[in-house]
């Protein structure tokens, strides 16, 4: 939760008595365990992109978490204006044996003001539009990627909608009126908003992509886990659940819903609250503590009637990192400078398992801890009363021990046995479970060129020579006599139809420059503008299930980064998007590349549209080529 919010809460909300809260009977943990948390609890820190702290920490812990706010597309003007900063982070993070997790945190910063006109922004097409085109290039650069990587979408903007709207998902959005092909059949509704990510990642078939929808715990309208202690828990959740089914924790035009949901237990340090602003903010960590009152316990029950209701499992972030060893002071970066808090201790304390079974049972698959602003409290010099680091030592027992396997759905983990207080216990018979992070290993290349996306269809390369007499046997001359072109789309006489979109491009031409088959293709100019375009037909009758290949003439020295053949089926299809995105890099330059497309089973004829889209960076002017579209 932002600070500002969390003040404002301190100072509206009251206190009221509406009696005890009964603990409801505890059921079996809900919701599936995505793949990339390896069906173990997970134990992530933030660190900057370029350190190497956690690296040579020698923990093996599991992820690695950093925000990704308004700018990161080009590094914040020092970089290439085509997400390889990303690619970059994702790559190191991977190299040193985690798994990258993105905080998204751009809504925020973008024009027209900040937090409290969150609505605002999502009412404006072109914000829209420049906003989601960064959100694409993200997840192009994931799938690219390969590897699982986790984005935490937008802390906070879901609850500052559900105030902002007064719990309306349906309230205006410009979603489809971005103009974005991708998005065409979402709502133009806040619900849209939350949509589009889902969307977004179905379009560039980002799979290896976990999303995660942020819960805040005061969207409700009260503070439940620092001031309105007795009011009961089930209503507050309903209330946010109810609002947020339409963005994607129910079903949808999308077809599929966010993955796990995540929350933050506290920005700041506790102590940071109580020495600055007067405001308690410390949790009780008896395991007798009332549900009522401002504990652990009351914080699990939230967790898991949350759990229980929405079937989704939880990953706690940006979790505050003092222990009740630190000065109580700005961390300047000496030893035990920071606030003291006593969340640390709650999970890696004397315990042992306990806690963390605990919370495992509730839903919780990670533990994520960080600073939520500058002074606190830090990993890298929270000395313990037996002066040794204390996340670092204790939570490296726990992790090399083996660490701690989820409850699967619809069970529980058993209490802690053993006599084991080092937390570093496995449920016994379990076999250990493959990493997922390739040990530590680089991908190939480093960023996206020279490594091929994963999964999706064939974005296979044509090696440069075109088939003998129209065919596609992948073989043969590249002599431009061959005679006629029988394509559905050859531009041999016009071009059909086809036209250009978005900054990048001019008008497109049918030309002699280039032929694939037949003695013309289809010219597409680059203006040297940054950014997309896409060149694109309407009503193209391509039967259902049926596989389109684009045959596409890529420039030498472009500054082309990505293509994509994608087509939009209309309204009775409700504008459903298939695309395959391509790096470049897996294609030959001063060549023909084969890019296919497979429409679904069932997919409707004729189209809406059907084309390629095109992804650049940099002043580059020049002219690709495309010719011989058939299925």
């Amino acid at each position: 939760m932002t600070n500002t919010i969390r003040r404002a809460f301190a100072a509206l909300l009251t206190l009221t008595c509406l009696g005890a809260l009964t603990a409801q009977a505890a059921t079996g943990v809900q919701g599936p365990v995505p793949p990339a948390f390896q069906n173990r609890l997970m134990v992530g820190l933030f660190e900057e992109a370029g350190q190497n702290w956690m690296r040579d920490s020698d923990v093996p812990w599991d992820a690695r978490y950093r925000y990704f706010t308004k700018g990161w597309v080009d590094n914040w003007g020092y970089g290439a204006r085509d997400g390889s900063w990303a690619a970059s982070f994702f790559t190191e993070t991977k190299s040193q044996g985690f798994v990258p997790v993105v905080t998204y945190y751009q809504l925020f910063a973008e024009p027209g003001g900040g937090e409290g006109e969150t609505l605002a922004k999502l009412k404006n097409a072109s914000t829209m539009r420049s906003y989601f085109e960064d959100v694409k290039l993200l997840l192009q650069r994931a799938k690219t990627f390969g590897s699982p990587v986790i984005v935490h979408v937008e802390p906070d903007a879901v609850g500052l909608l559900q105030f902002q709207t007064a719990s309306n998902p349906n309230a205006y959005a410009a979603i489809a009126a971005s103009g974005m092909p991708e998005l065409a059949g979402l709502p133009n509704t806040v619900a849209g908003w939350s949509l589009a990510f889902l969307q977004l990642r179905k379009a560039v078939g980002a799979n290896n992509v976990v999303l995660g929808l942020h819960i805040s715990a005061w969207a409700s309208g009260k503070d439940i886990a620092f001031n309105s202690l007795t009011d009961p828990l089930q209503p507050e959740v309903d209330k946010v659940v109810n609002f947020l089914k339409p963005l994607g924790l129910g079903t949808n035009v999308t077809g599929a819903t966010y993955d796990v949901i995540v929350g933050d237990p506290l920005d700041r340090d506790a102590d940071f609250y109580r020495l600055t602003q007067g405001a308690d903010h410390t949790w009780d960590m008896s395991d007798s503590a009332s549900l009522t009152s401002r504990s652990y316990n009351r914080y699990a029950e939230w967790l898991r009637l949350w759990n229980q209701t929405s079937g989704k499992r939880w990953v706690l972030w940006q979790i505050p990192l003092g222990n009740s060893n630190h000065l109580n002071i700005n961390n300047g970066g000496g030893a035990r400078q920071g606030y003291k808090d006593n969340r640390t201790e709650y999970f890696f304390g004397t315990s042992g398992d306990a806690h963390r079974r605990k919370f495992a049972n509730v839903g919780v698959v990670a533990l994520m801890f960080g600073a939520g602003a500058g002074g606190q409290s830090s990993y890298q010099n929270d000395q313990a009363t037996d002066g040794q680091p204390y996340l670092k030592k204790r939570a490296g027992v726990f992790l090399n021990a083996g660490g701690l396997f989820l409850p699967a759905e619809g069970t529980t983990l058993p209490p802690p046995g053993g006599g084991s207080t080092d937390g570093g216990t496995v449920d016994a018979g379990t076999p250990p479970v493959d990493g997922g992070t390739d040990g530590g290993t680089r991908p190939d290349g480093g960023t996206d060129g020279g490594t091929r996306p994963d999964g999706g269809v064939d974005g296979g390369v044509d090696g440069g020579t075109r088939p003998d007499a129209g065919t596609d046997a992948g073989t043969g001359s590249s002599d431009a006599g061959t005679p006629g072109d029988t394509s559905k789309y050859g531009f041999e006489s016009s071009t059909q139809g086809w036209s250009a979109g978005g900054p990048a491009l001019s008008s497109v031409s049918t030309t002699t420059a280039k032929a694939y088959a037949g003695t013309r293709s289809l010219a597409v100019p680059f203006n040297g503008a940054s950014g997309q375009g896409t060149v694109a037909v309407a009503n193209a009758a391509v039967s259902s299930g049926k596989t389109v290949t684009f045959r596409f003439w890529l420039p030498t020295s472009s500054k082309i980064t990505g293509v994509q053949p994608y087509a939009v089926e209309g309204a009775a299809a409700n504008w459903r998007w298939t695309g395959n995105w391509i790096a470049v890099g897996s294609l030959k330059a001063g060549a023909w590349n084969t890019l296919t497309l497979k429409l679904p089973s069932g997919s409707t004829t004729p189209l809406y549209q059907l084309g390629v889209e095109f992804q650049t960076t940099g002043t580059w002017k020049g002219t690709a080529y495309l010719d011989a579209v058939s299925w």
